[in-house]
């Protein structure tokens, strides 16, 4: 898998569809790795005529680690510190997340392109358009949200699950704990099959294992706090999607991320939660497609 050195860390990533088509950066969630993208939805955009290229943010996958550095406290110190007005001192920021995705698009020679994130990633992909928007020709944040504080939280059996570890480091036990977290958040209308769940979930456990990264990438997301206010600089023309039965991160927060930008469109689909199911890859391609041209014409 090829890797590069960008905004000085190492980056792994990979390359689908034509190297002369329209660039489309994807970028993934909290303690994700880069394969969560379903090869099907990574293929189907490729389909479409674009060069599409995902990669492993810092501290997950096969991306940088950064061993050692410890976060401020537990998520509800966390939480209670910034509710209060303060800073935290995290090992680095969201804002250098948005960095890296830069860097990732100048080590590969590429002025500017489509950006789509998922959940943190689309936290990352919006701080792109705020922070690099020169370098975005659009965007698509899905199932994201702004941070601001009084949208509604997620459900407590999905928050538990996505911030419990597992219960050992041994390969069933990551496998089962992986399990847990996918139909804990997944999609209520479109359950996975469960010999198939498995194949992902071991692929990934042996692909990476890394709970330290989620830590410290959850503690870049509570130091961000409320991008509203940032988000209403945004230029690029913004497409939003999201689930009507998302458990983690609640419908009513995309509404609030296409409210925050500036000429935002929003896609609801029922039934989706907070995975990308394959019975939705052609109309959440579809979408992300139909968008990214009509950006540029």
């Amino acid at each position: 898998m090829p890797e590069v050195t960008a905004n000085g860390i190492s980056i792994h990533y990979e390359e689908h569809g034509d190297p002369a088509g329209p660039p489309m950066l994807l970028i993934m969630g909290l303690g994700a790795q880069m394969t969560l993208w379903p090869i099907e939805l990574v293929e189907a955009l490729a389909a479409r005529g674009f060069r599409v290229i995902r990669y492993d943010n810092r501290d997950i996958g096969l991306s940088h680690k950064f061993h050692g550095a410890r976060a401020p406290g537990m998520v509800r110190q966390m939480l209670a510190r910034r509710l209060l007005g303060l800073r935290l001192k995290v090992p680095y920021t969201l804002s250098d997340m948005a960095a890296d995705g830069a860097a990732l698009l100048d080590a590969l020679g590429i002025e500017r392109s489509h950006v789509v994130g998922a959940s943190m990633g689309g936290m990352i992909a919006q701080l792109m358009a705020v922070e690099h928007g020169h370098r975005v020709l659009s965007l698509t944040s899905i199932f994201s949200t702004t941070g601001h504080p009084r949208l509604p939280p997620a459900e407590k059996p999905a928050l538990q699950a996505l911030t419990t570890r597992p219960a050992s480091m041994e390969e069933e036990a990551l496998v089962d704990h992986g399990i847990m977290l996918a139909h804990a958040i997944g999609s209520p209308g479109f359950r996975p099959d469960p010999d198939l769940l498995r194949e992902k979930v071991t692929a990934l456990v042996r692909r990476s294992v890394y709970p330290e990264g989620l830590v410290r990438q959850l503690a870049a997301i509570v130091d961000d706090g409320d991008r509203t206010r940032r988000l209403s600089s945004v230029t690029a023309p913004a497409l939003v999607l999201h689930g009507e039965d998302d458990p983690l991160i609640k419908v009513e927060c995309g509404h609030a991320t296409a409210a925050a930008i500036p000429g935002a469109r929003i896609m609801t689909f029922p039934g989706w939660g907070h995975d990308l199911p394959g019975e939705l890859i052609e109309p959440i391609a579809d979408a992300i497609a139909e968008h990214a041209r009509t950006a540029v014409n």
